[in-house]
């Protein structure tokens, strides 16, 4: 396993969800760049820094391995999947966890903060709510340094942070990452853009989608595709919307099916957030397990009638179909025998074989010229 050395620790790092034969690190350059900048600026007990994105606890745990004048360390991110890493690789590392408070993304960290260090995530919608939200919370002389590859770096990143942070310094490459270092200043308090709100006529919603939802300003092609194909329930069942994202196809398909005990499931905090409020705005205060978590991880075996699914085929910037293989898994395990998982998914993932690797049947429901939907039975 590849050691991430730093100025501070040499750390044995893994990525969630695991998997065997893991070929991608639980870090890279641009967490060592900011490392670097951050030993060079000097290490105080004092310093209140809170870390945002912090994909797999890398910055983290790097910072709690102080053994001395450790600051008091607030890690914020979306991902579920995120917070269980930093977890386990504080304990990996022989790491307290309580020297590291996380804090969710749909909960604003309040300051005031010394030292700010960002890795820019791949929604820039969740970076400018961050950076709105950090308006009077940063101390006198505070830093604030945002990192990323460089290739996954947009000018537009900087845009932000010189729009709501004060002016920005890019600094050279090293390792094919890149600092911008922002100076903050005096700004008028901001108006955030988020959430945002769109509409879908059948059934007749009006959707809420905080700012790291996927397809935050319209309904995305897949779920469009797959809302006229919900199946209909001849008795009340268990069903899972695995990987809601802001709620539509489970809200939908509880509208249909007033008897259905709904589990609502995605591993980003604002997805679940969004998925919430938009369930009561729909559904009033009928129950529903809305929850953030590493899929169906933590459902019960044979505890579902019926899942539906979406899945993405991306984590951050690495692209692929092991986290959708991950669903299906969890998804079967989950399924009662005659259960279903039913998907959609763009017809060139070849989901159809994969899926008759689990399951004893697959069909295809319906279909379009980008996208199939599938019934798989357990």
């Amino acid at each position: 396993m590849p050691i991430f050395v730093t100025p501070f620790a040499e750390l044995a790092l893994i990525r969630q969800p695991e998997q065997s034969h893991e070929t991608l690190q639980a870090f890279d350059a641009a967490d060592e760049y900011l490392l670097t900048q951050f030993a060079e600026q000097g290490v105080d007990a004092a310093l209140r820094v809170l870390i945002l994105n912090d994909s797999f606890g890398a910055l983290a745990c790097s910072l709690a391995a102080i053994p001395d004048n450790r600051p008091q360390i607030i890690s914020s991110s979306d991902s579920h999947l995120g917070h269980m890493a930093l977890h386990i690789n504080l304990l990996r590392n022989q790491l307290a966890a309580d020297t590291v408070t996380f804090m969710p993304a749909e909960q604003a960290p309040q300051g005031p903060f010394d030292r700010v260090l960002i890795r820019i995530p791949k929604t820039l919608a969740l970076l400018e709510e961050q950076l709105i939200r950090l308006h009077d919370q940063l101390a006198p002389g505070a830093q604030v340094v945002a990192a990323g590859m460089v290739k996954h770096l947009p000018r537009a990143a900087g845009d932000l942070l010189e729009k709501y942070i004060g002016p920005v310094q890019a600094s050279l490459a090293v390792k094919k990452a890149r600092l911008l270092l922002a100076t903050p200043e005096q700004k008028p308090q901001p108006v955030s853009p988020y959430p945002s709100r769109y509409t879908v006529e059948k059934p007749p919603l009006n959707l809420i989608n905080h700012a790291n939802v996927f397809c935050r300003e319209g309904l995305d092609i897949g779920t469009r595709a797959f809302l006229p194909h919900l199946p209909k329930a001849q008795s009340p069942l268990r069903v899972a919307d695995l990987g809601c994202g802001n709620g539509v196809l489970a809200i939908a398909y509880a509208l249909s099916n007033p008897e259905a005990q709904m589990t609502l499931v995605d591993e980003s905090y604002m997805a679940v957030q969004s998925a919430r409020e938009n369930w009561h705005a729909a559904l009033g205060e009928r129950a529903a397990d809305i929850r953030a978590g590493d899929g169906l991880a933590d459902q019960p075996a044979e505890t579902l009638d019926l899942v539906l699914c979406n899945p993405p085929f991306h984590q951050q910037q690495v692209v692929g179909d092991f986290l959708a293989w991950r669903m299906f898994q969890q998804a079967h395990n989950a399924l009662v025998t005659g259960g279903e998982l039913w998907i959609v998914g763009n017809r060139h993932l070849g989901y159809h074989q994969k899926l008759k690797r689990l399951f004893r049947g697959v069909e295809q429901v319906a279909s379009n010229p980008k996208f199939v939907i599938l019934k798989a039975i357990k």
